[in-house]
């Protein structure tokens, strides 16, 4: 009897071109703040995600949004790239859309038009 096929890896499927969408149009670029990273920091110590291997001496956890720009430069849906970490990835969803609201470059931001936010979480040693 042959064995059913594997089911796709879905950290490695996905319907969304990362790599095809522009830079969400911030007005002023949002910056991660210390209480961020220690969210992040607190999800991996109590094992919610798997820390991610050193590079370069740092660890460092990145997160990609997709966000689907509406009528007046306001957001009108958010999707976090999976990274294996669904509390981060939905925490990512959030502030991005805190971050987007009543700061996104209306001149850029199209209406119908998905962007990708991303942003770094550098965790301390």
């Amino acid at each position: 009897m042959t064995p059913p096929p594997a089911e796709p890896d879905p950290l490695r499927t996905s319907p969304i071109d990362w790599d095809a969408l522009d830079a969400l149009p911030y007005r002023s670029q949002p910056e991660v703040t210390p209480q961020m990273v220690r969210f992040v920091q607190g999800e991996m110590a109590h094992g919610r995600c798997t820390p991610p291997a050193p590079i370069a001496g740092k660890r460092r956890v990145h997160a990609d949004v997709a966000v689907l720009i509406g009528s007046g430069a306001s957001v009108r849906a958010t999707i976090p790239r999976a990274i294996n970490c669904p509390t981060v990835e939905q925490y990512a969803a959030g502030l991005v859309l805190g971050f987007a609201r009543d700061n996104l470059n209306t001149r850029f931001a199209v209406e119908g038009t998905w962007y990708r936010a991303s942003m770094t979480f550098d965790l301390p040693e």
